[in-house]
């Protein structure tokens, strides 16, 4: 606890430093940069290091997590698509047994998960996709999606196979204890701890970073740029608003996963809803060349000539932006689907395979065709670029290239845009936050000091984030969210063949009636 209590100590500094620092504009952005660069840095090197293929230098972590997709694609027979329809009853209830262990449903598991990858991605990442690539990145990050789907499957299913329920009814799971447990299981004990631990630290560095500070941050533009941008009563003052999500933020996660189950479960479904909509009022306005626009995604996505590198170069970005979306062989959504109410982990890893069609297949393919019908063609390259950094830094450019999309059929929309986006943001750091302390109590354990330190540190980070632009710290927190794939997947590949049994075993069962349907 030692370490805890010098971690819990620098942080306080460093926050109650920050009003000092604010006396001189931009101090708070240029002390916190200062600090964060040479472990940013050095982390960026690490986690995106490059190798080249053709005349492209290519992110490792990018072919890990595909080749990852789609090895269990091919290993699980093709699980994304013979378990689609099977992965629809499951999450409206069909075979929902209430005396089965767990604190969510599945669909409140999904949702909770979904809340958590749909964000900023679907609606920046693909702005920027398009803009760099042209309308054929389009058709690879459906590809990426689809295998990514396996991803999912896998990681989700060894999340609630190995969870760990607790006395008061609560469980605990994820990569950290599937890598633990599960390689345990198979004579590599130590390995697997120095994979789970390695998992747990980068899940709560990117809890703070990406999955909190990152999202209020965009959440904040966003909404000084509707609301009169220099004029706006948030203009410099971001730290008002953050004050206040921070305090919706931390009312949510003091509950738990139940609570914060039964807000995603309202919201995530709302405002995908609003946004699905949207897209289709934009998509049916240009009904007529709907024809001409998949005829340019898939023209596109096999030009020699493409924007961005040709051929591979497309294929590549198309791939980055669905990995970095929908976020399959992170690990990050078998925390959140390991506290399902089932005793049949291979139903829960089902219900999982649902979230890169619904984040990445459905949702980005709606974005990217508004924009092919909106806007393609008024990009500047440039300004894309510099927003398609590894560590996903610029969001906010993609999301106004978004905007400016829609609001040529919708003129409106940029302002409903907006909520969307804080919607987006306030999901998605409630999802993270429940990440994050499950690998927090992990490492430090799950008394109520430890907790309750975790949550505090998280809601000060949301006035943070909210109130500086320090690069550095987002992509630190960008790079410790993918960091999270490396003994991620290592270790999914040790435990597949026992999911592969799992799978086989379970469906036989359902064939049998041993399974039962109870609606």
């Amino acid at each position: 606890m030692n370490k805890l209590r010098v971690f819990i100590t620098f942080i306080s500094l460093q926050v109650l430093s920050l009003p000092l620092l604010a006396q001189e504009p931009g101090a708070v952005d240029r002390a916190i940069n200062d600090f964060m660069e040479p472990i940013t840095t050095t982390l960026m090197k690490v986690i995106f290091f490059t190798v080249p293929i053709g005349s492209i230098d290519v992110p490792f972590v990018l072919i890990w997590l595909i080749g990852g997709a789609i090895f269990f694609t091919f290993y699980m027979k093709f699980i994304n698509i013979t378990g689609f329809k099977h992965a629809l009853d499951v999450v409206r209830g069909k075979y929902d047994n209430p005396d089965d262990a767990g604190e969510v449903s599945h669909f409140q598991a999904l949702t909770a998960a979904l809340s958590g990858t749909v964000g900023v991605g679907n609606i920046a990442g693909v702005a920027i996709a398009v803009s760099l690539g042209g309308p054929g990145a389009t058709f690879w990050m459906i590809v990426a999606g689809l295998f990514g789907m396996s991803s999912k499957f896998v990681e989700c299913t060894l999340g609630l196979k190995y969870r760990r329920q607790h006395e008061d009814g609560s469980v605990s799971g994820g990569p950290m204890y599937y890598l633990s447990q599960g390689l345990a299981n198979k004579g590599k004990s130590k390995f697997g701890k120095v994979l789970a631990a390695l998992f747990a630290i980068a899940c709560i560095g990117g809890s703070f970073g990406g999955g909190n500070m990152v999202q209020i941050n965009q959440a904040t533009q966003q909404l000084i740029a509707v609301t009169g941008g220099a004029e706006s009563i948030f203009f410099e003052r971001g730290w008002i608003f953050g004050v206040m999500m921070a305090i919706v933020v931390g009312v949510i996660i003091i509950g738990g996963i139940k609570s914060i189950a039964k807000v995603t479960d309202k919201v995530v479904p709302f405002m995908v809803g609003i946004y699905v909509l949207a897209a289709l009022i934009v998509i049916g306005n240009n009904i007529t060349n709907i024809g001409w626009a998949f005829g340019q995604i898939l023209s596109g996505a096999f030009s020699p000539d493409a924007m961005y590198g040709g051929f591979i170069g497309v294929l590549i970005l198309g791939f980055k932006r669905a990995a970095f979306s929908n976020e399959a062989g992170i690990g990050s959504a078998s925390i959140a689907h390991s506290a399902a109410k089932t005793d049949e982990p291979i139903s829960e890893g089902v219900v999982a395979l649902l979230e890169p069609f619904i984040d990445t297949v459905v949702i980005c393919t709606m974005t990217a065709l508004v924009i092919i019908f909106s806007s393609y063609g008024d990009f500047t390259p440039a300004e894309a670029m510099a927003s398609a950094s590894p560590g996903g830094t610029g969001e906010a450019t993609g999301i106004g290239l978004t905007s400016s999309a829609f609001a040529q059929t919708i003129s409106w929309f940029p302002i409903v845009l907006s909520v969307a986006v804080i919607l987006f943001a306030l999901s998605t750091m409630i999802s993270w936050s429940y990440y994050g302390i499950k690998s927090w109590t992990y490492l430090f354990g799950s008394s109520k000091s430890s907790v309750t330190t975790y949550k505090v540190v998280f809601c000060l980070l949301v006035v943070v984030g909210a109130a500086i632009s320090a690069k550095q710290v987002f992509d630190f927190g960008d790079a410790m969210i993918f960091a999270m794939c490396f003994p991620n997947v290592l270790g999914l590949y040790f435990l597949a063949p026992e999911i592969k049994e799992d799978l086989k075993s379970y469906f036989d069962r359902i064939k049998s009636g041993e399974i039962k349907a109870y609606k």
